[in-house]
């Protein structure tokens, strides 16, 4: 069985997709570890976990030769220099040590400049997307990205670096995942949800499970130099039509504030993605369905 080491484990998209993984590949999950009930779910499911430190680059238990690396780490302290060691240097010392035959680098669509609901391909001019927020965000993701392409050159690595868009699910503890997830609780708590007044904000979310489906043809299309691809959702959809779906479901009432402090769209095209792993499979009010039911089941259980 092909070993395949995936980084980010304890995250809200590397859990689901380390798990699922685990069912065709000896999946070696690298991360910190901080919380127990996460790695003794990633074991239970098959995942052997391996203590790591992007950080401090002490990549001692890392095995060496993996059939792949698959990178979900993300350090977002908002610390200049802890977020560029962490996320751009932590990447480039992990695959010197880790010497694997290919390399999945998940990057974001946050590192494109913004543009409104003009659809972006690959070729789009990069900027700091998420300084609203997270002043480290884009920044510390272009960083990475140019990190991972020069190794990619220098060790003659096979490599595909994709930009996700906006991820999203419902995790092994049954809890919704992902930025629509936030949304809900923000909606629960009676806060108005902010939106960008270069309306409208589109994005292209994409269900996890459509992720985990897409990982191994992403490692076959890896090349040198770099292959680049968006990895999104085939769908464009409105955030306020996301939070106002939700809320319906739910029994909530979705309320927006317009603020230029927050995130405008990113939307996205696909074109190159489904070339190389097919499109994501999971309609988008299906997906935000399971978000929707999975909340409802966790309210009633607190009910309890």
């Amino acid at each position: 069985m092909d070993t395949l080491l995936v980084t980010g484990v304890t995250g809200q998209v590397g859990e689901v997709v380390a798990l699922a993984l685990a069912d065709r590949y000896h999946v070696v999950g690298l991360a910190r570890f901080g919380d127990a009930a996460v790695r003794e779910r990633l074991e239970a499911g098959g995942v052997e976990c391996v203590p790591v430190d992007l950080v401090g680059g002490d990549f001692s238990g890392v095995p060496t030769g993996a059939s792949g690396l698959v990178n979900f780490a993300v350090v977002k302290t908002q610390k200049w220099d802890l977020d560029l060691r962490a996320n751009a240097e932590g990447i480039g010392l992990l695959v010197d040590a880790a010497r694997p035959q290919r390399l999945l680098h998940c990057s974001s669509t946050g590192v494109y400049d913004p543009a409104g609901s003009t659809v972006l391909d690959e070729s789009a001019p990069l900027g700091d997307n998420h300084r609203a927020i997270m002043p480290t965000y884009s920044i510390a993701k272009i960083a990475a990205e140019e990190v991972v392409r020069t190794m990619c050159r220098v060790l003659q690595l096979p490599t595909t670096v994709a930009r996700l868009n906006v991820p999203y699910g419902v995790g092994p503890d049954g809890a919704p995942r992902g930025w629509p997830a936030f949304h809900l609780a923000m909606m629960e708590a009676g806060m108005p949800v902010p939106v960008h007044p270069d309306r409208p904000n589109l994005f292209n979310p994409v269900d996890i499970a459509d992720l985990a489906r897409s990982v191994p043809a992403l490692l076959d299309a890896a090349t040198v130099p770099a292959t680049i691809t968006n990895w999104a959702g085939e769908e464009q959809v409105d955030l306020e039509e996301w939070c106002t779906f939700l809320a319906d479901r739910c029994g909530l009432t979705a309320t927006f504030e317009t603020t230029a402090s927050t995130i405008g769209g990113v939307t996205v095209s696909t074109e190159r993605m489904r070339s190389l792993c097919g499109p994501a499979e999971v309609r988008w009010r299906d997906g935000f369905g399971r978000l929707a039911d999975a909340y409802l089941a966790g309210r009633q259980v607190g009910e309890k």
